[in-house]
């Protein structure tokens, strides 16, 4: 039986991350997020680093990536918490530099993420800009 302390329902998930339980399930269902456990009655659990996980999600959203774009996201940022350090294993027991090769190539996928959040979020400081304009236009009118 999981730790209650450790685990929370889809309920307080969506709570915490302000997200609604039908978008956490959708997550689930195309496979981004899965619940790391069940409880005894079936119901989903989750752990702090799925909070993270679905955390990383959300700030994805409002910059427009698409749901295979953060699939790849999560694909890299798993890899270098986890597989790197597998990957990194096998090259320290003679793998030569077949590791050292996957290290770089995720760095650089995660570098190309890094670029492109940039444009993204230089585009939405553009709109927020003309939003700004907009309802300064808007308040002029009602003096």
């Amino acid at each position: 039986m999981p730790d209650e302390t450790a685990t929370m329902q889809i309920g307080e998930l969506a709570d915490r991350t302000e997200m609604s339980l039908r978008t956490i399930r959708h997550y689930d269902e195309v496979g981004l997020l899965t619940p790391s456990g069940r409880s005894e009655g079936g119901f989903r659990l989750y752990t702090h680093d799925d909070y993270l996980r679905l955390m990383v999600i959300r700030r994805m959203k409002p910059l427009g990536f698409s749901l295979d774009e953060m699939a790849e996201l999560l694909r890299v940022v798993d890899a270098l918490d986890g597989g790197a350090g597998d990957a990194a294993g096998a090259g320290e027991a003679g793998a030569g530099d077949e590791g050292d090769g996957r290290d770089q190539a995720t760095r650089a996928s995660l570098a190309a993420f890094v670029d492109e959040t940039v444009e993204r979020r230089a585009k939405l400081e553009r709109q927020l800009a003309m939003a700004d304009e907009f309802l300064e236009l808007l308040r002029a009118r009602l003096r």
